[in-house]
């Protein structure tokens, strides 16, 4: 029983650890060849907002255009019954699965499947294409908490919670109390028929093939981390029909506020088969 009891609470800390500053501290020395140097401000990011825009512009917008192909395909099949009416699967309509779609527009495209790392449970791997140096490759998904939002229910127990540098908090479980709140917030906030985030990151098949960043692993002295965190502001002029693939939603509804998300930056080329690591720990200088 004891045994059981010391193997439980091992597990609880190995998942919290990462959040708890003093043990933080005491470790950096230890994962010098991990640590990333920021200063807070957009001419220290990897890749400038306005590219980050253009990248998910562009694969969201593919995403809706096949989308859109399907949903025809449907209706056509639905309303003529008693037509031979041929309703093309993904791979004969030209490969039109959320991957596909992400390897034609990127170049490439991920995946989660169990970690390298021994005990590490999920990771992400490139399963096609080449990521080059500079690229979004993941975005962290999540319910945005800013920093006097009630988040202590949802982060018990939870390794997902994400820090950003000026405090505000992103919820990725996809399970439990956090994904109660999530879907919540989500259904709130809609503007007519558009839907304003996506709900699909809380599956196995997200709609968003980006939205798997929760799952990336931590990076050692062995496994040098491959890609960096970076903060994104969604700026007013997003294409509001694009928001649906968006996949973090604001805890609460203001006016004003921009939708705080992070994406996961490539820091050098990736090759297929390769998974993906990240720096838990970062300095703000």
């Amino acid at each position: 029983m004891f045994r059981i009891l010391l193997k439980t609470v091992k597990s609880k800390w190995k998942s919290y650890r990462h959040r708890f500053t003093p043990w933080v501290a005491l470790n950096l020395q230890r994962n010098e060849r991990t640590l990333r140097q920021v200063k807070g401000h957009s001419e220290d990011k990897t890749v400038v907002d306005e590219e980050v825009s253009a990248t998910l512009v562009s694969l969201f917008t593919a995403l809706l255009k096949n989308d859109l192909r399907k949903q025809r395909e449907i209706l056509s099949f639905l309303t003529a019954p008693r037509q031979a009416v041929y309703l093309q699967t993904g791979a004969d309509a030209g490969g039109t699965s959320p991957s596909d779609t992400m390897l034609a527009t990127l170049g490439f495209s991920i995946g989660r499947r169990p970690s390298s790392l021994p005990l590490a449970g999920t990771g992400v791997f490139v399963t096609k294409g080449l990521v080059q140096k500079g690229t979004v490759v993941a975005m962290y998904p999540g319910t945005v908490y800013q920093l006097h939002e009630p988040i202590l229910l949802p982060s018990i127990g939870n390794p997902f919670v994400f820090r950003c540098i000026d405090g505000v908090l992103i919820d990725g479980n996809d399970k439990n109390i956090s994904r109660i709140i999530y879907r919540s917030c989500s259904g709130r906030d809609r503007l007519g028929p558009f839907a304003l985030s996506d709900v699909t990151w809380l599956t196995a098949s997200p709609q968003n093939p980006l939205a798997v960043g929760q799952y990336v692993n931590n990076s050692s002295n062995e496994m040098p981390a491959n890609v960096c965190y970076q903060e994104y502001d969604v700026p007013e002029g997003f294409p509001l029909e694009l928001h649906q693939y968006l996949p973090n939603v604001n805890y609460r509804q203001e006016s004003g506020r921009p939708l705080r998300c992070v994406v996961l930056v490539s820091l050098k080329e990736i090759q297929r088969g390769e998974e993906l690591f990240s720096n838990y720990y970062t300095i703000v200088r």
